[in-house]
């Protein structure tokens, strides 16, 4: 009987570190810490979805395109600069309002973006991408590439989010009635 009772004993002590053990062992660790180019990787992908989540506003008369950026950011499309988050909203109502906005089209309006190249330097990132507009009317319609052009982005991280610090958006194609004044060759 004895022999149980320090058995038990002795289980009771040794069980709560065996299991703290089993658990720290099996909890995920600060990976990034020890991995940059797992790091890098990561924040690749996160630069990546701000790009996607961003762009599949447009045409949708989408609001809070400044949210995509920090207080202090500019977005320069084809010479038309704003700057500040402000500013940034404004110019995107502005263009959702023009005559020849995807907005106002009816149907379905989507942007495609292709050849995404993202270079991470710790909390900063630059980027470049290919983009292309593409508008159906209806679903039973063929799809017209309505506009395409292409943008070189400077990220910035905050607080665990990434940002658009500064962009310039260049058109190749299909350039819209408010940015034609401004529309600078590049």
């Amino acid at each position: 009987m004895m022999r149980i009772y320090e058995f038990t004993k002795i289980l009771k002590t040794l069980l709560p570190v065996a299991l703290l053990l089993f658990a720290s062992a099996c909890s995920p660790t600060d990976r990034t810490a020890e991995s940059p180019a797992l790091t890098e990787l990561l924040d690749k992908t996160a630069i990546e979805e701000l790009l996607v989540d961003y762009y599949s506003q447009l045409g949708t008369g989408g609001k809070g395109f400044a949210d995509y950026y920090v207080e202090d950011s500019v977005l320069d499309v084809n010479g038309t600069i704003a700057k500040g988050r402000e500013e940034i909203e404004n110019l995107y109502k502005n263009a959702a309002t023009g005559a020849d906005s995807p907005s106002l089209m009816g149907g379905t309006f989507r942007m495609m973006l292709n050849n995404t190249r993202i270079n991470v330097n710790g909390d900063s990132a630059k980027g470049d991408t290919i983009w292309v507009g593409i508008h159906s009317p209806e679903p039973k319609a063929k799809p017209e590439l309505i506009e395409h052009g292409r943008e070189n982005d400077e990220f910035i991280k905050r607080n665990g989010r990434w940002y658009f610090k500064h962009r310039m958006i260049t058109s190749d194609s299909g350039l819209s009635g408010i940015f034609a004044e401004t529309y600078i060759e590049r």
